[in-house]
């Protein structure tokens, strides 16, 4: 079984979940290990303060269960950074003050807007709308990179008007292959998300043919999470996964222990 490094909890803005029930659920599922990586997002609209929290409490919190679950379930302590241009300092400044095992960056907000609220798309086209998701990671990237991987790349698609039907890996080829080589340039990786299969989509995000380009331009760098907000969707759909991958060209995954990858063959 694959470990999960990307779950939510309460320390989430938008999770209720306790902590140590994501942990017993990933202990009962037989997972080898996990990694909270809670939501800090600076600067969130329509509420800058949804996606912040205390992040000694968050480490404290996580050495508890380390203690709590030690021989049975490892557990690592990592953070997802809502990436934005003009937040970059203030990253820097975090991962300077704090040690995490695991830093996902992932893009929420598009130039002042989540793609999660329907007002995203009002007045263009699907798209368009995707299109400027997609250019705003290149813009978010180019600004700062002291990520590890960056998350669920087309985390777009699960809310748009027809979320994926009319989506493909072709028709953003340029600006996709533009994020990929960036980040294979900057020796950073991405991650496979399974919350695509929960929200109905069919696929992972990214969907698979981002994973076979990114193994085919050199990448090797490759996560594994659910996004889990809630106990039941620890480890969701890891049963498709080894197939999946391994028909995307990859025959190990990347777990990070402070900060360091270790890589893992596919089960």
């Amino acid at each position: 079984m694959f470990w999960d490094t990307h779950l939510h909890c309460n320390f989430s803005g938008d999770s209720s979940s306790r902590p140590q029930d994501m942990a017993e659920a990933a202990a009962a599922r037989g997972l080898p290990g996990i990694c909270f990586t809670d939501h800090l997002d600076y600067d969130y609209p329509p509420d800058p303060g949804l996606f912040l929290f205390d992040s000694a409490i968050y480490e404290k919190e996580i050495k508890k269960l380390q203690k709590q679950y030690a021989g049975r379930l490892e557990i690592l302590h990592g953070i997802e950074l809502g990436l934005q241009p003009h937040l970059a300092k203030r990253h820097r400044q975090l991962l300077a003050d704090c040690a995490f095992d695991f830093v996902i960056g992932s893009s929420h907000v598009v130039h002042g807007m989540d793609p999660y609220y329907a007002a995203y798309y009002d007045g263009r086209t699907e798209e368009e709308a995707y299109l400027e998701y997609f250019t705003s990671i290149l813009e978010n990237i180019r600004a700062f990179h002291a990520f590890d991987v960056y998350g669920h790349i087309d985390y777009v698609v699960r809310y748009g008007p027809n979320k994926n039907a009319h989506y493909t890996y072709e028709k953003f080829r340029a600006v996709l292959d533009d994020i990929l080589k960036l980040l294979i340039s900057l020796g950073k990786g991405i991650e496979v998300n399974t919350a695509g299969f929960k929200y109905g989509l069919g696929h992972p995000n990214p969907c698979e043919e981002i994973l076979k380009r990114y193994h085919a331009l050199g990448g090797e760098i490759l996560t594994v999470g659910a996004d889990a907000h809630e106990p039941r969707h620890v480890g969701y759909d890891f049963p498709k996964l080894p197939a999946l991958l391994r028909s995307c060209g990859f025959s190990y995954y990347t777990v990070f222990k402070n900060r360091r990858p270790e890589f893992i063959p596919i089960p």
